[in-house]
């Protein structure tokens, strides 16, 4: 140590003691200083590290106040000679010792260039120095600590862990407050999972919620084991060919009290056994009456006998007298729709009129300027003798060989009321589709180009639509039907005409009977109740008993189910009456003073039981409920 005991710095320059100074300040000019800050008042501790044998860790004492601490930046520096304050770091393989007063120094290191720009340091002569052999304030780590962690000497005296530092003084980065935000948003955030929680809890313990979910608090859950499945014995059955037979004097006795009831009016009628033909009860039953919408049945019938059961009705457009004009040719479907494809009239399985619009415009290349439309397959008046000037629109419509949805306003309600001109609606929309002008009626050319075509569906739901719903349009056009195909006029008359021509020529006395029309809205049809029991008689009959019989059988398919279906949905919900529920099927028929009813009914014998009634002169609320218990007398009576 220099007798002067002033510190020496590691320099390339002379000796700082001699007082000489290099014109660059020295070496000593390169070692990092705060920038205008005062020397520390305390002497620089070295406290050595794990590092190379001839490398010490340079630990520059800050100053400290009254509040502050004083902390060790370690640094890797050349070793400098041993201050009193200085610890050596001692060699390998020996035991860590104790500093000694005055160790013998290590030569001087090459001090490592800093940046240019730091502030040189002031002459070690200013600093305060200690006195002579003191020995360090505070303890030193043993030199076996590897490696010496930077250390933090508080104003106590206590030492601790600090972070490690150039030897620049850095302001303490102030810790940023937490905002405010998270606080609110983890605030909000916990509200709104409590009030799911709530909600959610409130929906689980819905009486609704629970059953839906099986939870174990659910009103509906099962307080017991599921029971047993129990045999179960349809009440429907198919009729019996061993089955007693019913009597004349079975059927009159159990008839006697419901067809005396003076709600009936006049009343005639007849019961028959189709698998015997035996006419079981007669009241009158060859006196003609008005038969309304039992009409029917004969129109149905003779339709049936003509022609086969899957026959359909087409409609076509055609080329007309000029390559830019198309013409539809009715072929008397009235059923034809005006929904989009995939949506339902009243009418099932009805072709669409877009459909055919889609044909004609792909088959004529989207040419078509002008569309006219022929209905001669149709012949006369396109209303019956017999209607009243209300009755089209409000129960029917003009009768005209194509419509839209059987002309109906709405056509998904059969109630709704029958636009004015079917015809010339149905050429209207046509030409709006396909982007052309309406130009009224034409002819179509002999053999003319078809470029689209439409079909019904068949005979056979036609004809069950027709007795299910009681749509005498639909009966009117299948009475056409049956006109065309027998080569008769396809009129009014013609119609009637051809009906009963086909159930004449098929066996049935039809001389004296009248028809207007197909439908049975003309008052003038007159028909007795024998005639309409025997048409059933045939269609209920055994099979292969009567070659007749399979070709009617459709037409029980198409009837109403007492309680259950068409006409008869709201009927047969009266004590007298409900025994027949589900087991009569009837057409009905209404006029003014006109309600008749006509059917099959299976009786607890299982046989079955044909029957025809007609009513006269009564109202029509008690006149049916009237009806309806004779028919259902006839399920229970037994009728031996």
């Amino acid at each position: 140590m220099p007798s002067n005991e002033q510190p020496e710095w590691p320099s390339e320059d002379t000796d700082v003691s001699s007082g000489e100074s290099s014109a660059d300040g020295g070496a000593t000019a390169q070692l990092p200083v705060p920038g205008k800050v005062s020397l520390p008042e305390s002497p620089t501790l070295f406290v050595p590290a794990e590092r190379d044998a001839e490398k010490t860790q340079f630990i520059p004492a800050a100053k400290p106040d009254a509040e502050s601490t004083q902390v060790i930046d370690l640094r890797q520096v050349p070793e400098q000679e041993t201050e009193p304050h200085q610890v050596p770091r001692p060699q390998p393989q020996q035991s860590a010792e104790p500093a000694q007063p005055r160790p013998q120094p290590a030569q001087p290191a090459q001090q490592p260039q800093q940046p240019a720009q730091q502030q040189p340091a002031e002459p070690a002569q200013s600093r305060p120095q200690p006195a002579p052999n003191q020995e360090p304030s505070q303890p030193v780590p043993p030199a076996a600590v590897s490696p010496v962690q930077p250390m933090r000497i508080e104003p106590s005296g206590e030492i601790h862990p600090a972070e490690a530092t150039t030897g620049e003084e850095k302001r303490p980065a102030e810790p940023e407050p937490e905002p405010k935000r998270r606080r609110k948003g983890v605030l909000i955030s916990s509200i709104v999972a409590l009030v799911l929680v709530v909600a959610v809890g409130a929906a689980l313990a819905t009486p609704y919620v629970s059953n839906r979910l099986g939870l174990p608090w659910a009103p509906n859950l099962p307080k017991g084991d599921s029971p047993e499945p129990v045999p179960v014995a349809l009440s429907l059955k198919a009729p019996s060919a061993s089955a007693p037979e019913p009597t004349s004097s079975g059927v009159s006795s159990a008839l006697a009290g419901p067809a005396a009831n003076a709600a009936l009016g006049t009343l005639t009628g007849a019961v028959i056994d189709p698998a015997t033909g035996e006419l079981l009860w007669d009241r009158n039953s060859g006196q003609f009456r008005t038969p309304a919408s039992t009409t029917k049945l004969l129109t149905t019938s003779a339709a049936l006998l003509a022609m086969d059961p899957g026959t359909q009705l087409s409609t076509k457009v055609v080329q007309g007298s000029s390559p830019d004009t198309a013409v539809i040719v009715a072929g008397g479907d009235i059923t034809l729709s005006s929904l989009p494809a995939g949506q339902q009239s009243v009418y099932s399985g009805a072709a669409h009129l877009d459909d055919l619009v889609a044909q004609v415009k792909q088959a004529s290349g989207g040419t078509i300027k002008k569309v006219q439309i022929d209905t001669s397959i149709w012949s006369g008046a396109q209303t019956a003798p017999g209607w009243a000037p209300d009755d089209a629109p409000i129960y029917t419509a003009a009768m005209t060989p194509v419509m839209l949805d059987g002309g109906l306003t709405v056509p998904t309600n059969d109630h709704s009321v029958r636009v004015a001109q079917p015809a010339n609606t149905v050429l209207q929309t046509f030409a709006q589709r396909l982007g052309a002008t309406a130009s009224g009626q034409a002819t179509a050319p002999q053999d003319a180009k078809v470029l689209g075509e439409v079909k019904s569906a068949p005979l056979s739901e036609l004809i069950a639509h027709a007795l299910e719903a009681s749509d005498n349009t639909l009966a009117d056009a299948i009475g056409r039907m049956t006109a065309v195909a027998t080569g008769a006029d396809a009129s009014f008359a013609g119609a009637a005409q051809a009906t009963l021509s086909v159930l004449s020529q098929n066996g049935f006395d039809v001389s004296q009977v009248k028809l207007s029309d197909n439908s049975g809205l003309s008052p003038q049809n007159s028909v007795p109740a024998k005639l309409l029991a025997q048409v059933l008689a045939v269609a209920a009959g055994p099979d292969g008993k009567d070659p007749r019989t399979a070709k009617l059988r459709p037409m029980l398919a198409g009837l109403p189910v007492a309680g259950g279906s068409g006409t008869l949905a709201d009927r047969y919900e009266a004590p007298n009456s409900r025994s027949g529920k589900g087991w009569v099927r009837a057409k009905t028929g209404t006029l003014s003073g006109v309600h008749t009813l006509a059917g099959v009914v299976l009786d607890e014998d299982g046989r079955v039981l044909v029957f025809a009634l007609m009513s006269d002169g009564a109202d029509q609320d008690p006149a049916r409920a009237a009806l309806d218990v004779v028919a259902a007398s006839l399920r229970g009576c037994g009728c031996r």
